[in-house]
């Protein structure tokens, strides 16, 4: 024959086969030996068929018989390459090795093979500079297996048409595998057929690559005679998934091009050209409405994308004046680069009419936090803590088994610390108590520690009910609607059928704010003010703290002029104090747990100061719009949050505490010394006298047509501005006593007009809240009567 030799190598010295350095776009699961063989795709007569599971493709043919048991020498023929390769293959899975096509040489006159080379997948060595690219380094680099092992088979084409061995190397250079570990070789793992359908049976019932690994486990009898990993099934799992959205997604784009042509404020927008593989974003117009109202913190829960859930579906809620998750919109994601994340977020925030929360919580992602970081510069970023105690629990097995005391420990660490130093003697404490000094997960998220510690986003809000009291998952909004067993097809429905759901209870939490009296425990004017402001579930909440103070002692603790330091414990507990910061001029205070700030709710050690200090009402400051029935309300209450008799007491309260603050420091002063205790003592007997007198003078104000007039303007030095008498009157020709006189009748009619325009004012927003409760009150009655509708439908 007439042969012209064209080598070209697959794999040789790692040159040219496909090696999984970079991250891979598909987002498959890849291991070591994996990235260094290629599939194999083989077919052979001599045999039984297999599928390769591998690749999830490809079909391998086992050799039978007495070919099983012998050994490769030179001159061995085999009617194909396919059933060389096949049986090579098998001889490497009895010795333990794993094997892959090195070199092939064809035919000059029909270009068909006639001569292969299999190599041990340790042959030659991998080239670390071939993956680098111009712009960014390798994200995920795997480690290295390929040693420049020399074992190999070499079979070339005889003119009969049968190939026979021409070289065969026996020795490698390196450990061989146990035949317990056998399938963890790339060129040995097969997903066979009935493997496959046991696979997509279990997967439609909603069960995770982890579970259903044991199911085959247990029906195979051992992982060594299931022929493949959990990784292999992973990667087929998700294969499978991704056929099934790029086929489902023409649906979703539809829905929402329908949704759109039905309501104009609609709002959804599709990353790039490739609408079957891109991303989607939309919003509803209430979903639109609903940020204006609760905006100032987010929550992007990407719980639906793991395999608990299988939907690549990651919706923005918040939490609304009833403490109840509210919808900001939904997002649709089949590619999940850093790149489509801004994309998201940035698009969300048009959306959103390009205002930033506050602060928004999402799953511990790094793709994320870039993202963000990019996005929302300004927004407070929180990692979600139990996203985190779940992957502890992944992270730290072997310590959960060996030390059941340790997951108690490591929640107390995270969540009781009042202070940061105090966190952090803390984890190094429990660190030393169980050996994990060197422990690299431990050591990741401790260094992110500002962004789900508690203690370090004390300062910031995140709507959380309290500081030791809080949730620690995210208030997702679909759940018991999209579960592990839903698909693209079923979601529209359920989708709606949530929103519905949600919004009902919405409703019903407003009619029994707005139709509910709660019961007050307290005759405090501050709780009764607190019923009639807050919805009834967050009264609840405030009621809890208000009621608590009841155990709590605060006591001065510093006074620096303005500013007062109250310490705050529970009787006979002073080692667990807080300080309370209280300025008596501003009526503003602070509380070093931070509850105010994290929550949007006073804390009951600043409402035990409160207390002490003769504090009867809540200063308006301290009421959150969003947190009151009228949250959704376009009237402007805040600076307004009290009836009449409400501003009496707390301008009374201001007026108390500035003066005895004033004479706590005057007494102090003036009882340093017999002379100045002296001094004082006259200048009080002098302030008392001139009190009593503008106090009598305040008592004898009265009205005449509608003016005010003192009694003392009334022994004819009054000024007569009758018809019949046209005098002017003249200020030179007065007395100092009469221009006194003149001086103390205008400040009274302005003191008189200010107090008829704050009962004009009062009367006036009570007249607004009416109407904002008749209107409240209305819509109610619409949305049942609408409920009711379609109950009867």
């Amino acid at each position: 024959m007439d042969h012209e030799v064209l080598e070209f190598d697959i794999g040789l010295g790692g040159s040219s086969a496909p090696e999984a350095d970079d991250d891979p776009s598909a987002g498959l699961d890849v291991d070591e030996d994996m990235a260094d063989s290629p599939a194999l795709h083989v077919t052979t007569p001599a045999g039984s068929r297999v599928n390769n599971g591998g690749s999830g493709s490809g079909e391998i043919y086992l050799p039978e018989g007495d070919l099983l048991d012998l050994e490769p020498y030179e001159g061995m023929e085999f009617e194909s390459e396919e059933a060389a390769k096949a049986f090579y293959n098998s001889y490497a899975r009895r010795v333990g090795f794993s094997t892959r096509v090195s070199s092939s040489r064809r035919s000059r006159r029909d270009g068909a093979i006639i001569q292969r080379q299999f190599v041990c997948a340790k042959e030659g060595f991998r080239n670390l500079n071939e993956k680098r690219t111009k712009d960014r380094e390798i994200k995920r680099p795997r480690t290295i297996t390929r040693v420049g092992c020399k074992a190999s088979l070499s079979v070339k084409m005889q003119d009969s048409g049968k190939w026979v061995v021409s070289g065969f190397v026996r020795e490698h250079n390196h450990e061989l595998v146990p035949p317990d570990q056998v399938h963890c070789l790339r060129s040995h793992r097969q997903i066979s057929g009935p493997a496959k359908t046991l696979i997509d049976t279990l997967q439609a019932a909603g069960m995770g690559p982890r579970r259903i690994m044991s199911a085959l486990i247990k029906e195979y009898g051992g992982i060594s005679k299931v022929g493949f990993t959990e990784v292999d099934c992973r990667n087929y799992m998700r294969n499978n998934r991704q056929r099934s959205l790029e086929g489902d997604i023409q649906l979703l784009l539809d829905y929402l091009r329908q949704m759109h042509s039905d309501s104009p404020n609609f709002f959804y927008a599709v990353q790039g050209e490739d609408q079957s593989t891109s991303n989607v974003f939309w919003a509803d117009a209430k979903a639109r409405t609903n940020y204006t109202y609760f905006g100032d913190t987010v929550t992007f829960d990407t719980t639906y994308r793991s395999n608990r859930y299988r939907l690549p579906f990651a919706p923005f809620t918040g939490v609304n004046h009833h403490g109840q998750p509210v919808l900001f919109g939904c997002a649709f994601l089949i590619n999940e680069s850093e790149a489509s994340f801004v994309w998201l977020f940035s698009t969300w925030l048009m959306a959103m009419s390009g205002r930033p929360p506050v602060s928004i919580t999402t799953d511990h992602d790094p793709v994320i936090r870039s993202a963000i970081m990019q996005v929302f510069p300004d927004t407070r970023h929180r990692f979600c803590k139990w996203h985190i105690f779940k992957k502890c629990q992944e992270k730290l097995s072997h310590v959960f088994l060996k030390h059941p005391t340790f997951e108690a420990d490591f929640h107390k660490c995270v969540n009781l610390p009042e202070s940061i130093e105090e966190f952090e003697s803390c984890w190094l404490s429990l660190l030393d108590r169980y050996e994990l000094r060197d422990h690299e997960w431990l050591q990741m998220i401790y260094n992110d520690r500002r962004q789900w510690v508690p203690v370090y986003l004390r300062d910031t809000f995140f709507a959380e009910m309290s500081i030791t009291q809080r949730s620690d998952s995210m208030n997702s909004y679909f759940d018991g609607y999209v579960n592990a067993s839903t698909n693209l097809t079923q979601f529209f429905k359920l989708y709606e059928k949530a929103l519905e759901s949600r919004n009902e209870k919405e409703v019903k939490a407003d009619y029994d704010t707005m139709n509910t009296f709660p019961v007050l425990k307290t005759p405090s004017p501050m709780e009764k003010q607190a019923s009639e402001f807050y919805t009834r579930k967050l009264f609840v909440r405030f009621q809890e703290e208000l009621v608590g103070t009841l155990t709590f002692m605060a006591s001065k603790a510093d006074d620096d002029g303005d500013i007062i330091t109250y310490q705050v414990a529970k009787f006979g507990e002073d080692h667990k104090a807080y300080y309370v910061r209280f300025n008596v001029l501003e009526m503003k205070a602070t509380c070093s747990c931070r509850m105010f700030e994290f929550s949007g709710l006073l804390c009951r050690h600043v409402l035990a100061v409160f207390r002490v200090t003769n504090v009867l009402t809540l200063p308006s400051h301290y009421v959150l719009k969003r947190w009151t029935r009228n949250a959704k309300s376009n009237v402007i209450l805040e600076e307004h949050v009290a009836d009449v008799y409400t501003n009496y007491l707390e301008s009374h309260t201001v007026r108390y505490n500035t003066l005895r603050h004033e004479a706590f420091k005057f007494v102090e002063e003036g009882a340093k010394s017999l002379e100045t205790y002296n001094v004082a003592v006259t200048a009080l007997q002098e302030s008392a006298k001139r009190v009593s007198h503008s106090t009598k003078n305040e008592g004898r104000i009265n009205m005449l047509n509608g003016r005010i007039r003192g009694d003392s303007l009334c022994d004819g030095n009054q000024v007569n501005n009758t018809s019949g008498d046209n005098k002017k009157f003249s200020s030179q020709a007065l007395s100092e006593d009469d221009m006194d006189k003149r001086i103390q009748e205008l400040t009274n009619e302005l003191e008189y007009a200010k107090r008829k325009c704050e009962v004009y004012r009062s009367n006036l927003l009570s007249v607004l809240k009416d109407i904002e409760d008749h209107k409240l009150q209305l819509s109610i009655k619409v949305q049942n009567i609408k409920i009711n509708m379609k109950d009867g439908l």
